[in-house]
């Protein structure tokens, strides 16, 4: 920081979601380090260091580049968290696990770089994108049951962001009671014929980062009767555009999961 710009100067971003408000913002020349996971946007992988995965980070090269702010997310970054307070770093972790703390976490992170007002027109600007998707979404012949699938051994329920924005995009989660849960060890389906039960007429899967395999879907014992099976609705999204909490999930995620659903839809008017 210094008198002239009395705000954060050197960022370190431990997930992409910050390091692409950054960018949105304007404020990219703040960043010193970013996730080696990031890829959106694809310049950030060109121009920053990469100093960390999800779980683990390089604590010796993130102290080199002296960061006056770490931003990261969730408990699952706590032990980086704690590593890098006890070095004196300072270190802000978010928590967003909903479509309104995602917005907010870019309020929050304009307002700890001083730009505000462009925090607040990037908020305005995706929440007008969200409403003009779910009032396309209302005029859909039929909203489509779906099964979000995070994961598949276990098998894990989407979270509540991505529960949110499939009921955006014009369909219904069959497992809202799951996405109410923060973490994956409490959306995990018990008992996979609880799907077959539910009989979802999609099923949508990301698989962190893992490619989903809809083979592997459709040879579960007893979903060869499930709607999504049936009828081969079986759909990869992309995990940088769905499951990171940020600008991603709010723009490409949501029309992604809007144009499937009005597929679906459409083709069974």
């Amino acid at each position: 920081m210094s008198v002239t710009d009395p705000y954060p100067r050197r960022i370190v971003c431990l997930t992409e979601e910050t390091t692409e408000t950054l960018y949105l913002l304007g404020e990219q020349h703040r960043i010193v380090g970013i996730s080696g996971y990031t890829v959106r946007p694809p310049e950030a992988r060109q121009e920053k260091p990469k100093v960390s995965a999800f779980w683990n980070a390089k604590i010796d090269k993130i102290l080199a580049l002296e960061p006056d702010l770490v931003l990261g997310f969730s408990d699952m970054q706590a032990e980086i968290a704690n590593q890098l307070v006890r070095a004196g770093l300072q270190v802000h972790v978010f928590n967003q696990r909903r479509i309104a703390g995602i917005l907010q976490m870019m309020r929050m992170l304009g307002s700890m770089v001083g730009a505000d007002a462009k925090a607040e027109a990037l908020v305005q600007r995706l929440q007008a994108g969200l409403d003009e998707i779910a009032a396309a979404a209302a005029h859909l012949p039929r909203r489509p049951k779906v099964f979000f699938e995070e994961w598949n051994d276990p098998l894990i329920s989407g979270i509540g962001w991505v529960s949110e924005l499939v009921g955006v995009a014009g369909g219904d989660d069959i497992f809202p009671e799951l996405a109410e849960k923060s973490h994956g060890k409490d959306r995990i389906v018990q008992d996979p014929l609880e799907v077959v039960r539910r009989a979802p007429d999609i099923v949508m899967g990301s698989w962190c980062g893992r490619k989903f395999k809809p083979e592997m879907v459709s040879a579960r014992p007893g979903w060869a009767e499930v709607p999504a099976v049936r009828d081969g609705e079986l759909h990869e999204l992309k995990s940088s555009e769905i499951l990171q909490p940020g600008p991603a999930a709010l723009t490409d995620g949501v029309a992604r999961l809007h144009a499937l659903i009005g597929e679906w839809a459409l083709r069974r008017a």
